[in-house]
């Protein structure tokens, strides 16, 4: 029975919330808005760095791109600890905590910064561990609140983090131009830092029992599509489940060749004799960048949208299987831009689905009480995909003589086999398991 396991939901309740923030689409487009200032931490970084290279006389390359290593692990492997404190002290003392790290982390980069070791711990340690906090309390949030359109809730909030540096990357290198990088990492880390803050007054969890009207958890049992707990599973209770392994596995897997493509994709389009080319006048790595970010984003909507359709195994099935297929086609795109361009914007069109679908996924099988700690473990497994996809891939194409055919080619096959994993062996698992709590 369900009552072995403690944190058991009552079926169909219906306990509502008042006021504009207990109106979950407020909830859903604040925690967007806070998704899109954080992102600028990650994909914003590049613009910094010709300046921070040039004010740290003798400071090497690798030194300075260490910085955003650094600012990726505090993002992703401290999560768990964070989730776990949003879990049990709430979503908006943490939230607070997070954002006065983000816009402390820039501020101290931009003022008192005179070493890149300095950016490891102002920029890395402080900044990531802020950037973390506020992904997984806006990403937990929108599970929380949209049990019934989880898939999409979801994949909006990862979209904002996904593209939502789309909206500023041009006002960043603006100030960086006019006012120098160190004055405009300040500034901007001081205006981000209050957005955040301003949300984080706003985001708070439902209240336990709480449901959206009319809406019964069972409903989409009976139609064998996508199937919710009714467990509240505990991060320990979590840990001793066969599932949430191969769900970690299927993340690092799927996430690989999409981070691959990211941390390589000046070198990937010099191996492929593609790199000095231009299309209507654009440089092909900009534009492919660019047109990745679109596609990131859109991705996270789409297939959070179509796995509250299709339900989430058979749309992991659908995604991870299209891209890697992809990824290793994308080895015979040699000296052709269009190809390029063409390939790297469908990988990331297939790709983005991983940050919609396994969070989605993990609130589904693991309960929405304690998604924000859950999430949190599941998501480590980017930072340990992102050290392969960096380090790993860069060795493995040195080998072959700056050659990343074998790279994609072993990214293609390991996400086949997460396509795999989801349809014959994630799917059978849960919904054997979630099927004897009705």
């Amino acid at each position: 029975m369900v009552n072995a396991v403690a944190g058991v939901e009552t079926q169909g309740a219906s306990k509502q919330v008042g006021g504009l923030a207990g109106n979950r689409w407020v909830q859903l487009v604040s925690g967007i808005i806070a998704m899109i200032v954080i992102s600028n931490y990650q994909y914003a970084f590049t613009l910094f760095t010709p300046g921070i290279k040039q004010s740290f006389t003798g400071a090497s390359t690798a030194s300075i791109v260490a910085v955003f290593s650094a600012f990726i692990l505090f993002e992703t492997f401290p999560m768990p600890i964070s989730g776990w404190f949003i879990d049990k002290f709430g979503i908006r003392i943490l939230m607070m905590f997070g954002s006065l790290c983000i816009g402390l982390g820039w501020l101290l980069g931009g003022t008192i910064a005179h070493s890149p070791f300095d950016l490891y711990l102002y920029y890395g340690v402080i900044a990531g561990t802020g950037a973390g906090i506020v992904y997984i309390s806006c990403v937990a949030n929108a599970i929380k609140w949209f049990p019934d359109k989880r898939g999409l809730a979801v994949g909006l909030t990862a979209a904002g983090f996904g593209g939502g540096a789309a909206l500023t990357v041009i006002p960043i290198a603006s100030s960086i131009h006019s006012m120098g990088w160190a004055k405009a990492m300040s500034a901007w880390g001081i205006g981000q830092g209050i957005v955040a803050f301003i949300v984080a007054m706003i985001l708070c969890n439902p209240p336990d029992g709480w449901a959206p009207a009319g809406w019964v958890r069972g409903a989409s049992q009976a139609k064998k599509i996508t199937i919710q707990s009714k467990v509240n599973y505990t991060w320990v209770q979590t840990l001793a489940r066969p599932e949430f392994y191969f769900l970690y596995v299927m993340f690092f897997f799927a996430a690989l060749g999409g981070l691959i493509v990211s941390a390589n994709l000046s070198q990937i389009a010099k191996s492929l004799g593609v790199s000095d080319a231009k299309l209507w006048g654009v440089a092909i790595v900009p534009l492919a960048v660019a047109v990745a970010a679109i596609c990131n984003a859109s991705a996270r909507v789409l297939w959070g949208w179509v796995s509250d359709w299709l339900g989430r195994e058979f749309t992991m099935f659908l995604a991870f299987g299209a891209q890697a297929i992809l990824v290793i086609v994308m080895t015979q795109v040699a000296g052709s831009p269009i190809a390029f361009l063409v390939f790297t914007a469908m990988i990331f069109l297939f790709w983005g689905a991983v940050f919609s679908l396994f969070s989605a996924t993990t609130g589904d099988i693991f309960g929405a009480k304690h998604a924000s700690v859950n999430y949190g473990m599941v998501y480590t497994a980017k930072g340990f995909a992102a050290l392969v996809a960096g380090f790993g891939a860069a060795a493995i194409a040195a080998y072959f003589a700056g050659s990343y055919k074998m790279v994609f080619i072993v990214a293609g096959i390991l996400c086949g086999i997460a396509a795999l994993l989801s349809v014959l062996v994630l799917k059978p698992l849960i919904r054997s398991r979630i099927g004897k709590e009705y």
